[in-house]
């Protein structure tokens, strides 16, 4: 029978449990908030604040698609998320106790020997999104992804601001998860660059501008490229160029597609949220 949990190993978890510790140190003023941050198992505590979300005008004037513009300060609640995208080991879980269908590379719904501990791929948006709710989840929306990815200081990767294929999987094939501990987000999570990319929910829709928010000169507004009937996913994968694997990177899809670079992590409301204001 084959294993259905994925334990962190001893340094990923030293990892994790600092990552989280520093950021309970300041945690913002949440009135409904216990004093103690419940931990959840495989998951990380993101607080609420704010942070900057997109890229700037120079950004996209050297790497940055105009749909990453502008940037801007976005508040996000209170959310936990997955330390690492979900395996073909959990999936099958899911998979087992529901009539949806299998990973096309899979054969008899069976994934292959050896790859309990791969990130699951080629599902489709809404596949990735009954799966998070099978397990009592969500998927996290785009704001909750980036900001677990970048933290509150508007870096280019989860590590900092220069890319390093020593800090995430930029090859030329998949890996089994959290291989990279020096590429973990400010909050603990793992390959949140690189790997393969995951699955966000919402619509791929353009960023709020106001007056100030000019696209410079020589750059398409390619307006024609938001469509509601596209979901979006994030992170790069393991066959894109290093740009795609920045944080406020965005790329779209029809949300039918299945692709063998894509797969998902999920995200959760903490119980003190009100259920009302959840994504």
């Amino acid at each position: 029978m084959r294993p259905i949990l994925v334990l962190l190993s001893v340094p990923a978890l030293c990892i994790a449990l600092v990552a989280a510790a520093r950021n309970a140190q300041d945690l913002p003023d949440t009135p409904s908030r216990p004093e103690a941050v419940p931990p959840v198992q495989g998951m990380v505590f993101v607080p609420a604040g704010s942070f900057l979300m997109g890229s700037t005008g120079d950004d996209v004037r050297k790497w940055a698609d105009v749909d990453e513009f502008p940037q801007r300060s976005v508040f996000v609640d209170d959310f936990y998320i997955d330390v690492h995208e979900v395996t073909n080991a959990q999936y099958k879980v899911f998979l087992d106790s529901t009539d949806v269908e299998a990973p096309p590379r899979w054969v008899d719904r069976r994934y292959g020997i050896g790859e309990d501990g791969f990130p699951v791929v080629s599902i489709t948006w809404e596949e990735a999104r009954q799966y998070a709710a099978f397990v009592g989840k969500r998927l996290p929306t785009e704001e909750e992804w980036e900001k677990a990815a970048r933290g509150t200081d508007a870096r280019v990767y989860p590590w900092g601001n220069n890319f390093s294929r020593d800090l995430a999987n930029n090859s030329d094939h998949p890996m089994t998860i959290m291989n990279f501990p020096g590429g973990v987000s400010p909050y603990g999570c793992y390959d949140m660059a690189g790997n393969v990319a995951e699955w966000v929910g919402g619509p791929y829709q353009a960023y709020p501008r106001g007056p100030d928010d000019v696209i410079p000169a020589g750059v398409p507004d390619r307006k024609e490229m938001f469509q509601t009937d596209r979901r979006i996913y994030r992170g790069g994968s393991w066959n894109t160029f290093w740009k795609y694997l920045r944080c406020a990177n965005r790329e779209s899809t029809p949300q039918g597609k299945r692709w063998v670079y894509v797969g998902f992590r999920c995200a959760m409301d903490p119980p003190w949220r009100d259920a009302t204001t959840s994504p």
